[in-house]
């Protein structure tokens, strides 16, 4: 498989250890998949921050904010015959579903793009109400005139679905509540309207019957969404043949709207790949690369809190260039460059 990507040589450009925890009894476990931005001339990255609990043998933990807003951790033996721990990253609970991590989105800049720094100034953004009861993860930036729209996965008890919060200053949120409801995420929203309305990419599924997907919505208000389309769908024998999701918003090129996605088998290995979408009517797709344009190879993607994988939501588009941050081993924040026409070369 040919990989396209450029890396960084500063490579992890974010550690765990490079950040303190949101709160006593905590320890940052991954730094993930960050949203990322252009503001007041510096590149930012809203990064999500797992939290959990240090280990102590014999138990496991798990952190769920309460009703108070405040994160508590539940203790459960491990040889408890109500617990099923066979995943790192979810185990389920007397038939309940928890998260081992929670995560909140966290703010820095940088004036090169490679060496981050996270604001005095700046609030993190935590999970909020029930159905954030788990924490907010994976967030898509999109700015439309002069307002960043914020969307996220929203985790609960309830499920997972589609969080939306919108700021114009990076200091005043406004939330816009559960826009795609269980079970969702992966949601992009393109960073101009068609038509004169808004566009996004969705990731709805279902364990029962269709798959893990690709669709496009429509919305007058960017808060209701309708006229679904089903868009890119999984592929077997290839490297996308378990599930497929959007990136960050599509990329406006002279050929179509591109945009990057990620792609996993049925080993749970993610790459990177990109498919193209008309400018005028983005429910028809007009090309798709066969192999990925990104594999996980470097040690730091390879070997980490989840292995093998490379996850991006978040570019900044530089004429040709495109660079892409990316999660690498649900761990480490990464960046890439990549030639914008080296993509379009490979759609097929």
């Amino acid at each position: 498989m040919r990989d396209l990507a450029q890396r960084f040589p500063e490579n992890p450009l974010l550690l765990p250890k490079d950040l303190v925890p949101s709160g006593p009894g905590l320890q940052i476990i991954s730094l993930l998949n960050p949203g990322v931005f252009r503001y007041q001339e510096k590149i930012w990255l809203l990064v999500r921050v797992a939290e959990g609990v240090a280990e102590k043998e014999g138990v496991i933990f798990f952190p769920a904010l309460n009703a108070t807003g405040n994160t508590e951790i539940i203790e459960v033996p491990l040889n408890d015959p109500d617990l099923i721990a066979t995943d790192a990253r979810v185990i389920n609970y007397k038939g309940l579903d928890y998260l081992t991590t929670i995560s909140h989105l966290r703010l820095l800049f940088s004036e090169d793009g490679i060496h981050f720094t996270e604001p005095q100034s700046s609030a993190s953004l935590f999970g909020a109400g029930y159905l954030e009861r788990f924490g907010i993860e994976d967030c898509r930036v999109t700015r439309i005139d002069d307002t960043y729209y914020l969307t996220y996965t929203a985790v609960s008890d309830s499920g997972v679905g589609v969080g939306l919060q919108t700021t114009k200053d990076w200091q005043h949120f406004e939330p816009g509540g559960m826009i795609l409801p269980p079970h969702n995420k992966d949601c992009a929203i393109f960073e101009e309207k068609i038509n004169g309305k808004y566009f996004c990419l969705h990731r709805p599924s279902s364990k029962e019957i269709g798959g893990n997907y690709i669709w496009l919505a429509e919305s007058s208000d960017s808060r209701q969404w309708g006229n679904h389309h089903c868009l890119i769908k999984t592929r077997p024998g290839l490297w996308d043949s378990a599930r497929v999701g959007a990136g960050a918003a599509p990329i406006r090129t002279a050929q179509g709207w591109l945009e990057i996605y990620h792609g996993a088998n049925e080993q749970h290995q993610y790459c990177l790949g990109a498919f193209l979408m008309d400018l005028d009517d983005p429910s028809k797709v007009i090309g798709r690369t066969t192999e990925p344009i990104m594999v996980p190879t470097e040690p730091y993607e390879l070997s980490g809190f989840f292995g093998y994988a490379v996850f991006t939501n978040g570019h900044i588009v530089n004429g040709d260039q495109l660079t892409i941050y990316y999660g690498a081993a649900d761990e480490f924040v990464c960046g890439a460059h990549f030639s914008i026409t080296e993509i379009l070369n490979q759609l097929n």
